[in-house]
Order: C-alpha cells, then structure tokens, then sequence
C-alpha cells in the first residue's frame, strides 16, 4: 500500500460502540486507523450516511441474525463519501485524490461513522458529477436496496404501474425516482405534507399523504385495474388495506426490517435485503450517471452527535440524514 498519506498520525476520530445498545452507546473517541490491504482503498470521508439499518446494527440485531463475532470499539456506518488517500497495490482504476462514494455493510474494518474507513474496491465508485459529495454520501444504501426492489424483485418494466409506499423516506425517495426513470407510472404515498412537497420537487406528478389522503380512492383514481406492482420501504396497519389496490396477480416487496410486515392473502408479497455487489453498485451507478436521481438530506450531525442522529431517525424526516466528519 502507498506509505505517504502525510496524517502525521496513526489514529482517527470516530464514533464508536463498546457494547451494543441504545444511542448513549455512541461515544466519540480515537481509534486506530483501519489496516489497508491489497484490494482495499483508505478513504478520508466526508459524509457517512444514516439510515433505519443502523438502529438494527448497533441493538446488536445483525450480530445476533447472522451469528457474528462483533469486535469492539465498533463503528457503524455501511455508507459514505469522501477522498481516496491511499490503496493497497492490486487496486485498479483508482488514484489518491479522487472523490468517491463507498458501502460497505457490516464492513470488518468498521464503518463509515469515522474520518477514515477501508472498504475493498469492488464497493467503491467515482462520485458521478451529477451528485455532491453529500449526496454521494448517503445514497448508496438506499439507492442499492430500492433498485434491488423494484428491478429484480418485482421486475419492474416500463410503462408498468408501481405504488411506492413510504416515498418521503430514505429508500422510498430514492425508489420513486428510479421507477420514474424505468419509464413506469409511478404513485408516490409520501407522510405528511412536507414530505409530498419534496417528493413533488423530485418530479413525481402523482402523489398521495399517507395521512390524510383515502388511499384506497388515490390509487384508483391514478390506476383504475389496479397497479401492477407495490414497494412498501415503510410497513403499518394501512399496508392491508391499500394491498387492495393491486391487480391479480401483481406483486409487492419490502426490504427487510419494515415492520410492521406488510402481508396479503391475495398478492405475493416478497421480503429482500440490499447486499450490495458488483453488478447492483454498477446498475445504480448508472441510473444516477443519468442525471435524473438526486438524494434529499432533511439533516446533518457531526460525528459526536452521532448519538443525536440515531434519535432523530425515530422522528418524521425526509429522505436521509447525514454525519459530517470534516
């Protein structure tokens, strides 16, 4: 790996966990910095997202799930953006210097929730021009997991019809703008009247309040027959009933951790993860290429108020929140 990184320190500052548990686990402390290897990139990060998984992550749920020995001080955060400064000899295509945006779930090395973070460069891309760094700093999870949605779950197709429930949150906003782009017709149940207002100024012409709107009459009106597919990125006692408005035989799915679980005894409805991999990083990366998928961030934290960011995620936001760690 390269040997210049011109820190003048071996440690970083990061948010960390010594146990798994609330959000007054998060303590900010310095840690060493993450070991580079042969495939890997150090990237000094700038932003880290913030998403509902990491709740999950830090009560000890995936730990638990998938049988893991967690090593602790432990560092959330599966991702981020920010300046590559230095990477391990067998990487291609990179170069000290470059603006990049990275994820890395549940990430050995720790995560994004730090001033730096090594991540294996098959998880690592260029920041396309046409998103900010900060931008690039929280769209990959939520970008990653609505696309596996909607393309190879429900096998979206343009000119199909797709209800996406909860599109005023991280995954929502970011699963509206895609089908948009897929060419589909797209119904966009947002919370509130804030969250219409932003889902609109993303371009979506259809749109119902979650709170006030009869759903029910909101989706018959925009698709009479019924929609061909739903996304729930949010769950409730109102899934139920708007799973009427799906047509025979169409499909609904929900990125795991919704809750509650949106289920129907007449539709198929299908549970998912957002594991990111090769091919999925370099789909979306590609859809927001285009120009046409922006992230919204309702609010930025600064590392050591790490803790204040994972209470403001049991609160109504919009989109993402962010951690700034410059």
């Amino acid at each position: 790996m390269d040997s210049n990184l011109n820190m003048g320190k071996n440690f970083m500052k990061a948010a960390v966990l010594h146990e798994f548990g609330d959000e007054n686990q998060l303590v900010t402390e310095w840690i060493p910095i993450p070991q580079v290897d042969d495939h890997d990139v150090l990237i000094k990060v700038e932003v880290a997202g913030v998403g509902q998984w990491d709740i999950f992550e830090r009560q000890g749920g995936y730990a638990k799930m998938l049988k893991l020995e967690a090593k602790f001080p432990y560092v959330l955060g599966s991702e981020g953006s920010g300046t590559i400064v230095s990477k391990g000899k067998s990487v291609k295509g990179f170069e000290r210097g470059d603006k990049v945006m990275g994820i890395g779930f549940l990430n050995p090395k720790g995560g994004f929730y730090a001033e730096f973070a090594a991540l294996e460069q098959k998880y690592v891309t260029h920041i396309p021009p046409s998103i900010s760094v900060e931008e690039a700093g929280v769209i990959s999870g939520a970008g990653i997991t609505a696309l596996r949605g909607l393309e190879d779950i429900l096998q979206l197709k343009r000119d199909e019809s797709v209800m996406i429930f909860g599109a005023s949150g991280g995954v929502g906003h970011i699963a509206v703008q895609l089908a948009k782009q897929i060419g589909a017709k797209v119904l966009a149940v947002a919370s509130g009247a804030d969250g219409v207002e932003m889902v609109r100024k993303l371009g979506i012409e259809n749109i119902a309040d979650g709170y006030r709107n009869d759903l029910l009459s909101a989706a018959k009106a925009v698709e009479p027959e019924g929609f061909d597919a739903a996304l729930f990125t949010a769950g409730g006692e109102i899934t139920k009933t708007i799973m009427q408005s799906i047509k025979p035989g169409g499909k609904a799915a929900y990125p795991n951790g919704v809750y509650p679980l949106p289920t129907s005894e007449k539709i198929k409805v299908t549970a998912f993860n957002g594991e990111p991999d090769g091919d999925i990083i370099s789909r979306f990366t590609n859809h927001v290429k285009m120009g046409n998928v922006k992230a919204h961030i309702d609010k930025s934290f600064s590392l050591e108020n790490a803790f204040a960011a994972h209470l403001a995620l049991q609160k109504h936001y919009l989109g993402k929140l962010a951690l700034e760690t410059t």
